[in-house]
């Protein structure tokens, strides 16, 4: 498989996973596969990840991801500052790997398998010819 298809595939990969774990909090998985169902849930887990951080501070930390994933995950289908993004994808997945190891463990990073995802995200940056994205056209006369 060529180079330009590894990338597609990355980024609709990362995109996706971004997007499934935004719709959870806003309950739209069925309730059966949900993992927090509602954005409530999902800001008392953000709280049992960040235990040093004043609980009127968890909201913010808790929006502030979902909106950088849904942001995240929009350029990234898009292709619009791929590598950029990329690399900013791989730091928040890191830290919530990091988050979470530090919270519940290692176990629980690996089992959701965060680390591989910040790792691809990262690889994901490194692939430099544009492909199938909006970074192609940009700077073109």
């Amino acid at each position: 498989m060529k180079a330009h298809w590894i990338k597609v595939l990355l980024r609709l990969a990362l995109s996706i996973a971004f997007l499934s774990a935004v719709a959870d909090r806003f309950g739209f998985w069925p309730a059966e596969i949900s993992v927090w169902g509602n954005m409530e849930t999902f800001l008392t887990y953000t709280s049992s990840m960040v235990p040093w951080a004043p609980e009127s501070l968890v909201p913010f930390m808790g929006w502030s991801a979902t909106i950088l994933e849904v942001l995240f995950a929009v350029l990234l289908i898009l292709g619009f500052k791929t590598r950029l993004t990329a690399q900013l994808s791989g730091i928040l997945l890191l830290i919530f790997g990091l988050s979470m190891a530090f919270s519940f463990g290692i176990k629980a990073p690996l089992d959701y398998s965060v680390f591989s995802a910040a790792a691809a995200a990262f690889g994901l940056s490194l692939i430099k010819e544009p492909f199938l994205e909006v970074d192609q056209f940009i700077g073109k006369k």
